[in-house]
């Protein structure tokens, strides 16, 4: 038995299972569940029962297709128990990752179970459940860019760090990696996506024509 050569032949296999993370790594995924999430106030919260629109979501080919996500607004009332005030469908097959809530009741979906980046990657609805706008990612990002994000089985992982409604309560912000955001108005839906270009903090309010400004020249219409 040539165990040298059995040896050369395993560490090329090993040397090769190494590289695989690089280009594509499996996803796991919790389960996903019924959520609340509140307001910073308090006043307002959502509470998302997740969709049964398995066969909508990459990975799942051949699945039932059902119901999408369902989002049930609600609003502190005099007596300080909490009412109901609408219950819409998400455009979510089955969750969204991230939920936030404004102050106003205006909420803003980020990303899609099992897949991030695909589909309508954000939405934003006002404090009854109407859509105002969603995006996908090339509504956000040229083809290229989309493609140098790093890629798993069934999704592009294009940002990385937090989300949240802002301090002023009227603008939410997408963290796509250090030194490179989002700032969406909730009462518009409009975006300045800003990053460091030669150390100069820049931002464009379009992906397609592309104009960039430093930041104070470049308001947001909320």
């Amino acid at each position: 038995m040539n165990c040298g050569g059995i040896n050369s032949a395993l560490s090329s296999v090993i040397a090769w299972l190494l590289l695989l993370p690089s280009f594509a790594w499996a996803d796991s995924w919790a389960a996903p569940r019924v959520v609340e999430v509140f307001s910073e106030s308090r006043e307002r919260f959502v509470r998302m029962l997740p969709g049964e629109n398995l066969g909508a979501t990459i990975g799942f080919a051949g699945a039932k297709k059902g119901r999408t996500a369902t989002a049930e607004f609600y609003r502190r009332a005099r007596d300080h128990s909490y009412q109901r005030i609408a219950e819409v469908s998400l455009l979510n097959p089955i969750s969204p990752v991230e939920l936030l809530v404004a102050n106003n009741g205006h909420l803003v979906a980020v990303d899609n179970w099992h897949n991030l980046g695909y589909g309508q990657a954000v939405s934003l609805y006002d404090a009854t459940g109407n859509l105002i706008r969603s995006y996908g990612l090339r509504d956000l990002f040229q083809s290229q860019e989309i493609a140098n994000f790093p890629h798993s089985v069934s999704s592009i992982h294009w940002r990385s760090g937090p989300v949240y409604i802002r301090s002023d309560q009227k603008t939410a912000l997408i963290t796509v990696r250090s030194g490179a955001e989002f700032v969406f108005g909730l009462e518009t839906a409009r975006f300045k996506y800003c990053e460091y270009q030669n150390k100069e903090y820049r931002c464009r309010n379009s992906n397609d024509p592309r104009r960039w400004l430093p930041n104070g020249r470049l308001p947001l219409n909320r």
